[in-house]
């Protein structure tokens, strides 16, 4: 291979990497923020930290590493140069195998403000007093993934979107006791319909009888199905039969079997071929051949003498 083709397909492959990063990396969301964690949960170090959720909203596994994560609005000003946005914000180290998010789960981020305690660990604090805001940047530090304004929350209360990953539905501030860390925002088991059949119907009659009826309809339309099916192949059975055997019960035409017998029984009476059988019986007297084997003279009739 040309030397110098090399340099040049590896930014290629740089390149096409670096595409597919970004875009698994611009399905992340910043899923739920608590900003004044009392009681609720707690590090690798024993600690309340406030913490971030960051959730992967595609069905491919995204590595977030040297992603940034920051509170800081000085970033959004387009005239920084790279080196100086990133310098404001958490850089995600790699090397991390947990750094590789799961589709559709999420990963949190303790905002200690000591980024040397781990990789989820950041190198600021979250204000719970004021509105805070938070971005999230791409690797290459100038695409903005997903920011948030995080309102003023009281001790243990999270800023959380109502479903994981989808910004449609809106965000809601949960209750002490509510919050979802490591967790979904919105349980997989639940769903409205459900609920309110199991309040209408709390002895399970609904159900039982809707149970029934779609039972004996699927019965039904078996039978139904089975029933119909089973006279066209009897009807195309007989018809193949009456095809093969040269019978058209609806056009009464005969077989060419048929048309051949009788054309070969013409042809030898117009041709005078017959087998005639005279009427004069010969018999003949069968001759015995004579045989010493069966003559009675070679049989032993005498005791051997002594």
């Amino acid at each position: 291979m040309n030397k110098k083709f090399i340099p040049s397909l590896l930014l290629l492959l740089s390149i096409f990497c670096g595409q597919v990063m970004a875009q698994g990396a611009s399905r992340l969301v910043i899923n739920e923020v608590m900003t004044n964690n009392e009681t609720d949960a707690v590090d690798n170090y024993g600690n309340h930290s406030a913490w971030i959720e960051i959730y992967n909203n595609s069905y491919a596994i995204v590595d977030i590493r040297n992603c940034y994560l920051t509170n800081n609005r000085a970033v959004l000003n387009e005239n920084l140069s790279v080196p100086e946005r990133t310098a404001m914000m958490y850089c995600i180290p790699k090397g991390n195998i947990e750094t590789k998010m799961e589709p559709k789960q999420q990963v949190s981020f303790w905002c200690e403000g000591h980024d040397k305690r781990g990789v989820f660990y950041t190198n600021f604090t979250l204000d719970s007093d004021a509105p805070t805001w938070i971005g999230l940047y791409d690797a290459n530090g100038t695409t903005l993934i997903d920011s948030l304004t995080v309102p003023a929350l009281q001790a243990d209360q999270s800023y959380a979107l109502k479903v994981d990953g989808n910004k449609s539905k809106g965000f809601v501030v949960k209750k002490a006791g509510e919050a979802s860390f490591g967790e979904n925002n919105l349980p997989l088991d639940f769903n409205s319909k459900i609920q309110s059949f199991k309040r209408e119907d709390k002895h399970g009659y609904g159900m039982t009888v809707m149970a029934m009826l779609v039972t004996f309809s699927a019965l039904l339309l078996l039978f139904v199905v089975f029933f119909f099916l089973g006279r066209y192949m009897v009807r195309s059975l007989k018809r193949r039969k009456a095809a093969a055997t040269g019978v058209e019960k609806a056009t009464g035409i005969a077989s060419g079997e048929v048309y051949a017998a009788i054309a070969m029984a013409l042809h030898e009476e117009n041709a005078d071929i017959h087998d005639w059988e005279e009427t004069v019986l010969t018999i003949n007297r069968v001759k015995r051949n004579y045989s010493p084997w069966n003559s009675k003279i070679y049989m032993l009739r005498e005791n051997p003498r002594r």
